[in-house]
This record gives structure tokens, sequence and C-alpha cells, in this order.
């Protein structure tokens, strides 16, 4: 049953909407890999990166919404569903247990870096199919990869012999 008609023709829609809703699981899935290290991250550079996750998971969920109120608009039904993210999420994911500042930096970069790779793939495919999806991926690869510049700012040592 389709409720909403799509504009797109439906080979556009298909496209459209696989890549859609691939963004949407990585965007949920996101979000809770960046809450559950920002629940448990222990160093002694906690509160800068626990705030930092805070903004992962704000711009995460943000795009979520956008990308799944998109699909909708389309007449492709968004599914958020804890099973459908649980059976389909691809990125890498946090280990159980207290995690240190240096791995969760690590964790982030890596799976910022997925996910952003992930997109790329997706604004490839929908650049014929749907160039207004296609332009709502490049802000949100664009935010993703702010996210990923910080997090990667963070790996690397102090330069103490400037001065």
């Amino acid at each position: 049953m389709a409720v909403v008609k799509s504009t797109l023709p439906e080979e556009a829609l298909g496209v459209t909407g696989t890549a859609l809703q691939d963004t949407l699981v990585d965007l949920l899935g996101l979000s809770l890999v960046g809450k559950q290290a920002h629940w448990n991250i222990v160093g002694p550079r906690f509160r800068s990166i626990h705030l930092q996750l805070d903004e992962v998971v704000g711009t995460a969920r943000a795009h979520s919404d956008t990308v799944a109120e998109r699909a909708a608009a389309l007449g492709v039904s968004p599914d958020g569903r804890p099973e459908t993210i649980a059976a389909t999420f691809a990125l890498p994911g946090t280990k159980d247990g207290w995690l240190r500042d240096t791995e969760v930096v690590e964790l982030m970069v890596s799976s910022l870096e997925a996910a952003i790779g992930r997109l790329r793939e997706r604004i490839a495919v929908t650049e014929k199919a749907d160039p207004v999806t296609q332009d709502l991926l490049i802000g949100i690869t664009a935010d993703l990869e702010k996210q990923r510049w910080m997090f990667e700012a963070e790996n690397h040592p102090r330069d103490t012999s400037a001065g």
C-alpha cells in the first residue's frame, strides 16, 4: 500500500529509496554509537570528547529526521525500527564497557570515515536518479566530514617543539 505517490519514476525511486534508507540506518546507528561512547568514556580528555560526542549525536539525529522525511515525501516508508538498525547497521561500533578517551577518538574517526565513504557512494548513484536527494546527501557528508576532522585532530599529540 503506497500512501504517498512519488514524483520520481519507478527506477529512480528504487535507487533513491535505497540510498535514503541506508543513510537513515547509518545515521541512527551512528547516533547510538556516539551516545554509547558518550556514556562510557573515561580518561584525561573526558570532558572535551564527551561534549564533542553530543555534537555528533545531535548532527546524526537531525540529519536522520531530514532523511526519513525526504523518503516519506517521495512515497518511501522510512524504517528506523530498532530491529532494522540492529540487522543492517554496518559501521564500526563500540565494545562493551568503559572506553578510554583514545579508543573513543579512534572509534569515531573510523565510524565517521566509514559513514562518509558510504555517503559518497550514494551521492554518485543519486546524481541522475534524484539530484534533490543527492544535494541532501552532500550536505550530510559535509557535516560528518567536519565531525571526523575534529576527532582526527584529537588523534595527534601536541607539538611541544613550537615556541
